[in-house]
């Protein structure tokens, strides 16, 4: 279906297209597989192939409503072994409902019920067929559609609905989960159609974007710093003063240097002294009344 023929609600505005280009969502890679052909535009002087962002929208719409038809959210698993859609799938399963699988795939979550992460979901999408091939190959197994975010180097192999974008760079990826959340929100009726903001979806883009961790570790001592800084005054104040009455505490409270300090009594014992007592052997002097 092309751009043209779909309704006016669902076609791309000028925004989400610039998105698009903004995080470099129609850039693919050097190779091209046979089967990704029909989504390149053209290929640059560099070798780089540029993907049809026309068509990218096209599916993500066409996901979008396969997965506003499923009644239940808990049926959909959206699956991300790339760590750069970690987060994205995170976002997107807390926002829609759907069961998300970041990190490592499980062998046999979808053939065998006795492990623990069994799964039946109704339809799986997936970051890149090429490192999500477990999950893929599982789904064909057991018939399960299949929903992804294909480059120009993916094989589309069991893949049922294939979303022409480039899922190597963090801000594409967490675009496109982003567009394809908001999209599949937008069919539910759960998100006003409108540009984001007051009048749409409030959530930014940059909620699905991946975070280095060493970024975050960054940011928090930043943001600790400059609190510190802040309140350095008071901070400083505060300080001494509870320096000061710990110290007044320990000195009233330690006896043990008053007791350290005391001198000898004079009743202090001779213990050169014989002893008082008198014969050890000696039987115990019993009681008149017969007791000890």
């Amino acid at each position: 279906m092309s751009a043209d023929r779909l309704p006016k609600a669902l076609q791309a505005t000028e925004e989400d297209i610039q998105l698009l280009l903004a995080a470099q969502a129609h850039l693919g890679t050097k190779n091209c597989d046979k089967t990704m052909e029909s989504y390149v535009w053209k290929r640059r002087a560099d070798g780089i192939h540029v993907l049809n962002v026309g068509k990218t929208w096209e599916k993500l719409v066409l996901a979008a409503r396969v997965l506003a038809t499923i009644d239940n959210p808990n049926d959909i698993c959206v699956i991300s072994a790339r760590p750069y859609g970690h987060r994205a799938v995170l976002k997107f399963g807390s926002f829609t409902g759907a069961q998300a699988i970041a990190g490592r795939f499980t062998p046999g979550s979808f053939t065998n019920y006795i492990t623990r992460s069994f799964k039946e979901p109704r339809v799986i999408v997936v970051t890149d067929p090429r490192v999500d091939h477990q999950a893929i190959r599982e789904a064909a197994y057991v018939n399960i559609p299949v929903i992804a975010f294909c480059d120009t180097d993916a094989s589309l192999k069991f893949v049922d609905i294939a979303i022409p974008g480039n899922n190597k760079s963090r801000h594409s990826v967490g675009l496109l989960w982003y567009l394809l959340c908001r999209e599949v929100l937008r069919l539910k009726g759960q998100v006003p159609r409108g540009p984001t903001g007051p009048s749409g979806w409030e959530t930014l883009p940059d909620l699905f974007f991946y975070r280095d961790p060493e970024e975050i570790e960054r940011e928090a001592a930043e943001k600790a710093a400059a609190q510190a800084d802040a309140e350095g005054g008071d901070a400083d104040a505060a300080a001494t003063g509870a320096a000061t009455g710990v110290a007044q505490e320990w000195d009233a409270g330690n006896a043990a240097d008053s007791v350290l300090a005391a001198q000898p009594t004079e009743q202090a014992l001779d213990w050169s002294a014989e002893p008082t007592s008198g014969d050890w052997t000696a039987e115990p002097a019993q009681d008149a009344s017969g007791g000890w």
